[in-house]
């Protein structure tokens, strides 16, 4: 028997970070070094749901971001930009909008705010969780009061009561509306649980390590003495409201289930100051839905939408025309193929012959049929692309090439022939041989020898077919 499968389990974790949002935060276009910085601190604001290392280049479009955000996920974009008028920065709802445009009137970075706080908070556990959203002032009576709402609802996991574990919740985002100027005040603050309702030697001794009780006589003199007397034993008293009964224990020594504990933000940064400007329908280049500044009558908007309907219309038929043509090319191109594989299988057929000089007539015959055929084709060719039939000049390959493949074959039999014609001649002799086979003829005809003759026959040849060293 196979061994049994295991079923996979989903972490809760992973199922959960699936469904929350997510955001890319990035610039377009130059900006600056200080917009860069402050594009990486909100980056950190909106950790852990976020690319806090993502690459923008200069030649990255809007669509490209689109493209990629829907395989991870994300559902955002906090897109920073800055012109001569001020610097803008834009939420967008992925994919099909809408976007949100606000100015920017002031802004300082997180380095800076951390820089002037005397005991700042700042660790890395803080940003493993999503932080708290507050918003003050924002109600939904009007269209843009609606859409800014949601839009920073939607940029944060929602929350559930029942499920929720305060240990959780370390940092808050709060967004004050003021209605008379109509600016919004953005902060970000580090959430900090003290206990309350004991005196200051009693939380020292809680909240810190044991204390050198060295120069005391008794542990009563630490606690009555308010901490062997470092400081008064007021501190500054918090304010009522921010006092609470804790429903759970939070992390942090006395902090403990139904005790009161007072609740201390600092200051993280960055701090902005921002004003809605418009309202677009689509990823920045829709239907402007509202604008702060900039009202227009029925008649504009009419005419605007007509543009905006015509330009539409001829994207779609550009788009059409371009798949017509590529579908077209790729149908040429499929032809052009085969042409080419027959026209390569009858160079090789044309070449074998060639070579073959006991070619029948019928073969040639077969091929002047084929160049014809080839050239009936440039014909018909010829006449689809440009719409006429060709001068009776121009189609003059075919007939070269057969010209050219019988002269081929004449001189290759004339060569043939005469290899031939070279390899019967007989071999060269020397001269002595030819003298002893004169004088054997000679005396065959006449029956003697000449014996007076001065110079003796030579019988032996030596060095026949040797050439005569100098």
């Amino acid at each position: 028997m196979g061994r049994r499968k295991k079923k996979k389990t989903i972490n809760p974790q992973e199922e959960e970070s699936i469904t929350v949002p997510h955001t890319f935060v990035m610039h377009r276009g130059a900006v600056g070094k200080s917009v860069m910085c402050l594009e990486q601190d909100l980056r950190h604001l909106m950790e852990p749901y976020t690319a806090t290392h993502l690459k923008v280049r200069k030649n990255n479009v809007l669509k490209d971001f689109v493209n990629v955000a829907g395989p991870l996920g994300v559902s955002h974009f906090m897109i920073l930009s800055k012109t001569e008028i001020g610097t803008y920065l834009r939420f967008v709802r992925i994919p099909r909008g809408p976007t949100l445009t606000f100015k920017i009137h002031e802004y300082s970075l997180a380095k800076d705010v951390i820089s002037l706080l005397k005991r700042p908070k700042t660790f890395g556990s803080q940003y493993k969780k999503p932080p708290l959203l507050v918003l003050n002032g924002f109600n939904t009576d009007t269209l843009p009061m609606k859409l800014m709402t949601t839009m920073f609802q939607n940029l944060f996991p929602s929350i559930n009561i029942q499920k929720v574990r305060l240990g959780d919740i370390r940092r808050c985002v709060l967004l004050n509306y003021n209605k008379e100027t109509k600016l919004i005040d953005f902060r970000h603050y580090n959430i900090r649980v003290v206990p309350v309702g004991m005196s200051r030697g009693v939380k020292k001794l809680i909240q810190t390590k044991i204390p050198n009780l060295s120069k005391l006589d008794d542990i009563s003199d630490y606690v009555l003495g308010g901490g062997c007397g470092y400081g008064s034993e007021s501190e500054g008293e918090d304010p009522m409201e921010s006092n609470v009964t804790l429903p759970q224990s939070v992390p942090g020594r006395g902090n403990i289930k139904s005790q009161k504990s007072a609740i201390r933000l600092t200051e993280l940064g960055p701090r902005m100051v921002i004003q809605l400007v418009k309202i677009e329908d689509g990823l920045c280049n829709g239907e402007v839905l509202h604008h702060e500044f900039i009202s227009k009558s029925e008649a504009e908007k009419r005419a605007l939408e007509e543009k905006r309907e015509k330009k539409r219309k001829l994207k779609e038929m550009r788009k059409k025309t371009q798949e017509e043509n590529v579908k077209r090319k790729e149908k040429e191109k499929e032809l052009n193929k085969e042409r080419s594989i027959a026209g390569q299988k009858r160079k090789q057929a044309s070449k074998e012959g060639a070579t073959d000089p006991t070619l029948s007539d019928d073969e040639d015959a077969n091929k002047s049929d084929d160049d014809s055929n080839e050239e009936d084709d440039d014909t018909y060719w010829y006449r689809y692309e440009v719409g006429k039939d060709p001068d009776p000049d121009l189609i003059l390959t075919n007939k070269s090439k057969v010209s050219k493949t019988s002269t081929k074959r004449k001189m290759k039999r004339k060569s043939d022939d005469k290899s031939e014609a070279v390899t019967k001649k007989k071999p060269r002799k020397d001269k002595n041989a030819n003298e002893i086979e004169r004088k054997e003829k000679k005396i065959r005809k006449t029956g003697k020898a000449n014996f007076m003759s001065k110079k003796p026959l030579k019988t032996s040849v030596k060095g026949k077919f040797k050439r005569k060293r100098r």
